[in-house]
């Protein structure tokens, strides 16, 4: 299953080129290693090489002869691990720590310098050896001189160095796992930016994408941007039209209307029944039309626009008290004064004057509206003391389109509507019985700077 995490893909990815490359280059310093000490083992051997040179002759027969003997130890011990050979077409001559062991002779060994080569040798030992051939003397008689050593402590060297490379490459790999990583984290962050300004476009369809991103995400911007022009022409011509029409069916309606007025008069009871569900169903179609294109200007206005609870309710008031309903309702209106909302003052104005209004024809004598901020939420409550509404009228009201004077004798009003507005705010709106005993609609907007 392919990663879906663009920041796993590039540290896998990332962890794996740096394990090739680190790889890589511990083989190439393994090798180089084993070069250098084989060059610093072939050099040793190459003076005690020479000391042997200074003392080979040939005698008579063609035998090479050495006297005197290299001075060093470890030739005299059998099996020592230092060894040395000279074989000409008349016999040969090695050194006593051979015993009755001798060196193999590969062809082909140079004159002019000596050449290194690794090679099996006597007591079940491995061989370092140099060789090369040359003249004693001016008989033109050519001698092969080789010089061995055993190469287990330079096999143990390179052991030793490669374990120490391994732990030090694996160390170095973590810390550069970790700079990919901060490399990562630092070039998704422009990524995490448009995320941000895409939730802001979400809230504010108004909003663009900044034009200030890397040349590599410029793209991305725009197109997005172009593709959120698009949209928002096409959404204002749709509800244009939607409008549009909702205003032109009102005309007809109208005289349907007259006409189911004319035949009740005439005595076609049943008919006119007919005609006014007909004109009620499409009125109440109507008016859910014009809510959404409601919900949509007021979420467009939503990021430029302010509006001030406590002179909104107030005003409400004042026009319901002047109504036959109001004239008996006492309203208590508890809000700050500096507390505002994110909303077209017109909007919030005829969202309390919907609740206001229904808490009022439904109160027995008192109306509360209250209000609240803390760090998480600003919230308004419309109370009143009248009957309540059961939670399954409630779960009907909600629906949209659905009005509680058609769900019985409720409150009546169109509360989709209502909620259409307000969840078009990046409101909630929730219903239960208040503190005064009767219905009590609560209304929440997150807080500004809230996450």
């Amino acid at each position: 299953m392919p990663l879906r995490s663009l920041r796993l893909r590039l540290l896998a990815s990332a962890a794996a080129a740096i394990f090739l490359a680190l790889g890589v280059a511990g083989f190439g310093l393994d090798l180089l290693f084993e070069r250098h000490i084989e060059r610093r083992e072939a050099l040793s051997m190459e003076a005690k090489a020479r000391e042997l040179l200074g003392a080979l002759r040939l005698d008579a027969a063609g035998r090479p002869v050495v006297d005197p003997l290299p001075s060093d130890n470890r030739f005299d011990e059998p099996a020592g691990g230092l060894y040395w050979q000279v074989s000409a077409a008349g016999g040969q001559a090695h050194s006593p720590s051979l015993w009755d062991q001798s060196l193999a002779a590969v062809p082909g060994a140079p004159r002019g310098h000596w050449r290194i080569r690794r090679s099996p040798g006597p007591f079940a030992q491995g061989l370092l050896v140099i060789e090369r051939m040359v003249e004693p003397d001016r008989s033109g008689r050519a001698v092969l001189v080789q010089v061995a050593t055993d190469d287990s402590a330079l096999i143990d060297a390179q052991r030793e160095f490669g374990r120490e490379m391994v732990g030090s490459l694996v160390l170095l790999w973590l810390v550069l796992i970790g700079a990919a990583y901060g490399q990562v984290v630092l070039g998704l962050q422009p990524l995490a930016r448009i995320r941000a300004e895409l939730d802001r476009m979400r809230r504010n369809p108004g909003a663009r994408l900044s034009a200030d991103h890397p040349a590599e995400i410029d793209p991305l911007a725009n197109a997005i941007n172009s593709l959120a022009d698009a949209r928002a022409a096409d959404v204002d011509r749709a509800r244009r039209r939607a409008a549009d029409l909702a205003h032109s069916l009102k005309t007809p309606l109208a005289a349907l209307a007259a006409q189911s007025r004319r035949a009740r008069e005439a005595g076609a009871t049943e008919a006119a029944d007919g005609l006014d569900r007909a004109i009620a169903a499409a009125g109440a179609a109507l008016e859910a039309e014009l809510a959404r294109s409601r919900s949509a200007v007021a979420r467009e206005a939503q990021a430029s626009s302010r509006a001030n609870v406590l002179d909104a309710a107030e005003a409400v008031a004042a026009v319901i008290e002047r109504t036959e309903a109001g004239e008996r309702i006492v309203f208590e209106i508890d809000v700050p004064e500096d507390m505002d909302l994110p909303l077209a003052p017109s909007d919030l104005a005829e969202i309390l004057g919907a609740l206001m209004e229904n808490a009022a024809r439904f109160a027995r004598r008192r109306v509360a509206v209250s209000g609240t901020v803390t760090d998480e939420e600003i919230r308004i409550t419309v109370a009143d003391d009248g009957p309540g509404i059961a939670d399954a009228r409630a779960a009907t009201a909600l629906v949209r389109g659905g009005r509680l004077d058609e769900a019985g004798p409720g409150h009546g009003f169109g509360l989709a509507i209502v909620s259409d507005l307000v969840s078009a705010t990046d409101g909630t709106l929730t219903l239960g019985t208040g503190r005064l005993g009767g219905l009590e609609v609560c209304l929440a907007w997150p807080a500004p700077g809230a996450s």
